[in-house]
Parts: structure tokens; C-alpha cells; sequence
């Protein structure tokens, strides 16, 4: 029960800092990636505002055997750059800058309505479900 309101109230917390931060504003986000135009420096002051309590969170974890819940902490990831990571990274990117929105701040965004958001967690929700079989078929391209 522990795990399930420290879940909601973190989530509420995040859900609020987007709506709060204007990062549900799909021109808000597209702005700060047009560096070569009407560049909006703004998000980095949210970026900022996560870093800087996860620096302190990540140095806490390091003190502490597990956590608030109770349960462990997971291990450190893989420090490697592979093509999953890569690639992922690449076709996360070009979703996120086509609409301006990534998976938080999309789910935020269905407060206010409209078809946008929702076409978009569809599509996400689409492609979380291939994701695991296309995985699978470059992971088998790669070792060849």
C-alpha cells in the first residue's frame, strides 16, 4: 500500500510540475527544439529542476540499502552504448519532436481533451506492443 501512494503522489507531483511548467504545451516543447529558429530556452529550466532532485535522490540511494517502500534498488544500467539504446533513442527522439510531446507530458496533456493526445497514446501504446518483436529481430540481425 506504501509503494501505491508514494506512486501517486510522485505522479502527481510530475503531472502537476508539466501542467505548472507549460511542458504539456506541444509549441512550448517544439520550441526549445528549433535551436536554429524561434528557439525557446525555457525547458532547460525544467530539465534543471529534475536533475537537481535526482542528484540528491541517486546520493541518498547510496547510503540506504533499500527504499522508502522497502523494496531494493535496482542495479546501475549497462554504461555501454548499443544499437538498442541507439536506436531507441533515435526513434523516441523523432516522435517526441514530430508532436512535441513524450509519454508524461502526453498523458498530462488528456486533462484538457482534444483528439491530439489521445491519437498520440494510442500510437505509443501501439508501439510498446511491437517494440519487443522488433527488438528481438535486430537483436538476431545483430549477431550475425
Amino acid at each position: 500500500m506504501q509503494r501505491i501512494v508514494i506512486a501517486a503522489l510522485s505522479g502527481g507531483l510530475f503531472g502537476a510540475g508539466l501542467l505548472v511548467s507549460g511542458m504539456t504545451d506541444t509549441n512550448k516543447v517544439q520550441g526549445w527544439l528549433d535551436v536554429f529558429g524561434a528557439w525557446d530556452p525555457t525547458l532547460a529550466f525544467v530539465l534543471g529542476g529534475a536533475i537537481l532532485p535526482m542528484m540528491v535522490a541517486w546520493h541518498m540511494t547510496t547510503k540506504r540499502a533499500q527504499s522508502l517502500a522497502g523494496t531494493p534498488f535496482p542495479g546501475k544500467p549497462d554504461p555501454r552504448l548499443g544499437h538498442n539504446l541507439v536506436l531507441g533513442s533515435v526513434l523516441f527522439g523523432a516522435g517526441w519532436g514530430l508532436v512535441g510531446l513524450c509519454p508524461g507530458p502526453a498523458i498530462a496533456s488528456l486533462s484538457w481533451g482534444g483528439t491530439g493526445g489521445i491519437v498520440f497514446i494510442l500510437a505509443m501504446i501501439a508501439g510498446m506492443i511491437v517494440a519487443q518483436p522488433i527488438r528481438l529481430r535486430i537483436d538476431r540481425l545483430a549477431a550475425i
